[in-house]
C-alpha cells in the first residue's frame, strides 16, 4: 500500500450536507471520485480508494449496508460493520470524505420508486436473489444524484454487478465514468470480502476451491481447450468434491456481457457463485 499523509476524513450522514460539500469541490474545478461501498472495508475496498486517488482530485467513500439489495432470508443484520475502523483506514489513505447516511436518510417516507435494468440483471445472481440487482441499480442512481463524480469505482469480482451499474449509466446518461478494478486476493487465493469474515478456519480452507477451480478452467484453456462444456465439465467436478462447498452456478461468460459462450474465441470471464458453511461466496476469472 503507497503511504499516504494521514488526514481528517470528513465524515457526513446528510445527503444534503454530502450534497453541498461535493458541488462545491467542483465549481471550484475540481475532479470527484466515487467508493460506493457496504464498510467492513478490506484491502480491495481500499485499492479502489487508492485507485481514485491517483486519478481524482478529491475521492468520497460511501457506506451505506442498502436494505433494498437484500432479501428477506439474507444477512442484511449480521452484515459486518465498524465504521470507526473504517474511518481510520480512510484517514490513512488521505480519502477526503466518507458519506454513511442512515437507511431513513437514503430512503425517506413514502419513497417508492426503483431502477430496473433489464435483461443484464436477470439471469445468475439475478435467479438466486430476486429483487438484488434492482436494489443496487437504485442505490447506485440516488448515490450519484447525491455525489455527481467525475469517476465511480467498482471492484471485478462482482462482475455482473458492474455490468448493471454500465447499463444503468449509459441508459439513464449519468454523466460519470465507470472504473473496474482489478479482484485483490489474499495469499491463498480467496478474493477479499467482507463476508469472508463469517468463515471458520475450516471453511476458509474449503473457500479455496473456488480459486483453485478458476485456475482449473484457465490451465484448460492454455492446453488448447476452448470448448465451453470440456472446461465447465472439469471445474464442475472439481467443485461437487469440495468438502463444504455447494455450488450454485458455474458459468463462462463472454467479457462485458452476461451472454454465455458454447467456445471461448476471445476474452472470457469464468464466473462462481457457492455457499461455504452459511457463507456465500462469488468470485470469477478473466480467461483467453
Amino acid at each position: 500500500m503507497p503511504s499516504h499523509e494521514i488526514v481528517s476524513t470528513r465524515l457526513i450522514q446528510s445527503v444534503a450536507e454530502a450534497r453541498a460539500a461535493v458541488l462545491s469541490a467542483k465549481v471550484s474545478g475540481e475532479s470527484i471520485g466515487l467508493v460506493p461501498t457496504m464498510g467492513a472495508l478490506h484491502q480491495g475496498h481500499l485499492s479502489l480508494v487508492e485507485a481514485s486517488l491517483r486519478e481524482c482530485d478529491r475521492t468520497v467513500v460511501s457506506i451505506f449496508v442498502n436494505p433494498a439489495q437484500f432479501g428477506p432470508s439474507e444477512d442484511l443484520r449480521r452484515y459486518p460493520r465498524d465504521l470507526d475502523e473504517d474511518l481510520r483506514l480512510l484517514e490513512e489513505l488521505g480519502c477526503w470524505l466518507l458519506f454513511a447516511p442512515s437507511a431513513d436518510e437514503m430512503y425517506g417516507r413514502g419513497f417508492e420508486t426503483y431502477v430496473d435494468v433489464g435483461p443484464v440483471a436477470e439471469p445468475l445472481e439475478g435467479v438466486l436473489r430476486p429483487g438484488h440487482f434492482r436494489g443496487v441499480a437504485t442505490v447506485v442512481l440516488k448515490l450519484l444524484q447525491i455525489v455527481p463524480a467525475d469517476r465511480t469505482f467498482f471492484g471485478q469480482k462482482d462482475y455482473q454487478q458492474t455490468l448493471v451499474v454500465k447499463q444503468l449509466v449509459n441508459d439513464l446518461g449519468v454523466p460519470t465514468e465507470i472504473c473496474v478494478e482489478p479482484i485483490v486476493r489474499e495469499a491463498d487465493g480467496i478474493a477479499l470480502s467482507s463476508r469472508n469474515a463469517y468463515l471458520n478456519p475450516t471453511e476458509r480452507k474449503q473457500a479455496c476451491a473456488l480459486w483453485q477451480s478458476l485456475q482449473l478452467a484457465e490451465q484448460l484453456h492454455t492446453a488448447g481447450e476452448k470448448n465451453a462444456e470440456a472446461i465447465l465439465g472439469p471445474v464442475k467436478q472439481k467443485l461437487a468434491k469440495a468438502d463444504g462447498v455447494d455450488v450454485e452456478y458455474v458459468a463462462l461468460l463472454q467479457q462485458g456481457t452476461i451472454g454465455e459462450v458454447s467456445a471461448i474465441n476471445g476474452p472470457t470471464v469464468v464466473v462462481i457463485a457457492a455457499r461455504v458453511g452459511q457463507t456465500r461466496l462469488i468470485d470469477n476469472h478473466i480467461i483467453g
